[in-house]
C-alpha cells in the first residue's frame, strides 16, 4: 500500500489553500483492484492531511479502481470524463467533488 499512500501524499503536496476557502470536509476514497483500499483526505482551515482507512464523517465518497484514480491523479484522465464514463462514482457533495479539481490541481 506504500505506493497507494504516495498518491495521496502527492495530493497533499499539490494542495492549493486559496482554492479551498470555506471548505471543511473529509473526502473518502474507496479504491478497488491492485493496491486498492480505503483512503481519506481532510481539508479544514486552509490545511490538508491524508491517511489510510475510513475517514470521520466524509462529505463525499469517491469509488473507482486504483488504476482509474492513478490516471486522474496523474493527469492522464479528466475526472469529469472518468465520472461520465462510469469509471468513477461519487456519493455525497457533488459540489465538493467539482471543487477538488482546483484544490488539488487534478
Amino acid at each position: 500500500m506504500a505506493e497507494s499512500s504516495a498518491i495521496f501524499q502527492e495530493m497533499v503536496r499539490r494542495f492549493k489553500p486559496e482554492k479551498a476557502q470555506g471548505v471543511d470536509a473529509v473526502i473518502q476514497f474507496d479504491l478497488s483492484g491492485d493496491n486498492g483500499g480505503q483512503f481519506w483526505v481532510k481539508v479544514a482551515n486552509g490545511e490538508v492531511s491524508a491517511g489510510e482507512g475510513q475517514g470521520d464523517n466524509p462529505k463525499i465518497t469517491i469509488r473507482s479502481s486504483m488504476d482509474t484514480w492513478l490516471e486522474v491523479a496523474n493527469g492522464k484522465t479528466n475526472v469529469v470524463n472518468a465520472f461520465m464514463m462510469g469509471k468513477l462514482k461519487v456519493q455525497g457533495d457533488m459540489g465538493l467533488g467539482i471543487k477538488m479539481q482546483s484544490m488539488f490541481a487534478l
